[in-house]
């Protein structure tokens, strides 16, 4: 049975759910229970770690039997896994659920398999419903259970003609307010924030996310990659976070021990040597460069030496998003090639 128009539309609502949960280890997700005949009878979403899952939470709302002949519409795929809450495909068989949609299936090891589970129940299912809503919404999360590591995002800011500084070193500020502000509100939706040593000792950053002049109230964990020493009176040593200092070049190490300690997502701000190194060791998910409509010239590229050395080995790009901010542009892709590709030209 295809999806029909009700369940498409609790699709985004359930979406609109999801987003209300907190970001973190336990993914954002959202259910709505209906009707047989469409309505909607009841909302849930899940409030984080501990708490009762979106389905669960949203059957919490119904009298014993409500559910009977209902459909549950859920962003992801019914978890099949006793944690520290029990099996939400077992919650849904109980209360006499009829039909599951849902957009993503669940990547993880032990607690996927739910959607064969109700299916053995008698239970019809389908899933890809908005799947790609759901991947934006949940990406961080997804990344960290496919891969194991947290989700990258590399950002820059650049001239109209790639360079990231002035002849003299200066850079500050290529791009204009507005471009600031949005970089400041994704800093304020990651689990850490990266830089090298070299960034702390020429910009001294405090590597906060800051909504004006107040911070946001979430703040990424500042990490310092290099082996030259930070300053005891560094901005960054004020941050409401303890930093993370890292003295190797083991990029690998480095993005495994974040995720060890439960970071999903992780923000690299550290200019050019940096950010080059996390692509060219295909470390980078999604790329973030705000482009401003000046002129510079000169050697201070964006990016250096990324393991390039011919049009064939090009890190290919899909731009997701062109986003204009006052008088720059933000330019937003994922890496859709990670790898050289022979024969190519």
């Amino acid at each position: 049975m295809a999806v029909t128009g009700a369940e498409r539309h609790a699709m985004t609502r359930a979406i609109e759910l999801a987003a209300r949960g907190p970001r973190g280890v336990n993914p954002q997700v959202g259910a709505v229970i209906l009707s047989p005949a469409g309505d909607v009878i009841a909302e849930g979403w899940h409030r984080g770690a501990g708490t009762p899952h979106a389905e669960v939470d949203a059957l919490s709302k119904l009298e014993d039997g409500a559910a009977r002949g209902a459909t549950a519409v859920v962003t992801l795929e019914p978890c099949n896994h006793t944690g520290r809450t029990g099996p939400c495909a077992l919650a849904l068989i109980n209360a006499g659920i009829a039909r599951v949609v849902y957009a993503e299936s669940d990547p993880g090891d032990a607690s996927s398999g739910g959607a064969e589970r109700l299916r053995t129940a008698g239970i019809e299912v389908q899933s890809g419903e908005q799947k790609d809503a759901v991947d934006t919404l949940i990406s961080d999360w997804l990344t960290a259970h496919r891969l194991g590591r947290p989700h990258i995002t590399v950002k820059w800011a650049q001239s109209l003609d790639g360079r990231a500084a002035a002849s003299d070193g200066t850079s500050q500020w290529i791009t204009g307010s507005d471009a600031r502000a949005d970089v400041h509100r994704r800093r304020s939706a990651a689990g850490a924030i990266i830089v090298g040593t070299g960034t702390v000792l020429a910009d001294d950053p405090a590597l906060t996310a800051r909504n004006g002049d107040a911070l946001y109230d979430h703040q990424p964990i500042p990490v310092v990659i290099g082996s030259r020493t930070t300053p005891e009176d560094a901005a960054l040593r004020s941050h409401p976070h303890e930093p993370l200092f890292y003295d190797t070049h083991d990029l690998h190490a480095v993005v495994a021990d974040l995720h060890a300690r439960g970071i999903q997502s992780v923000f690299v701000e550290g200019g050019p040597i940096l950010a080059s190194s996390f692509i060219a060791a295909g470390l980078a998910d999604r790329v973030l460069a705000y482009i401003a409509p000046v002129l510079l010239g000169g050697d201070r590229l964006a990016l250096t030496d990324i393991g390039v050395p011919t049009i064939g080995a090009a890190r290919r790009l899909a731009v997701d998003e062109w986003k204009p901010l006052g008088a720059d542009l933000l330019v937003i892709a994922h890496v859709i090639d990670d790898g050289p590709q022979e024969g190519t030209h």
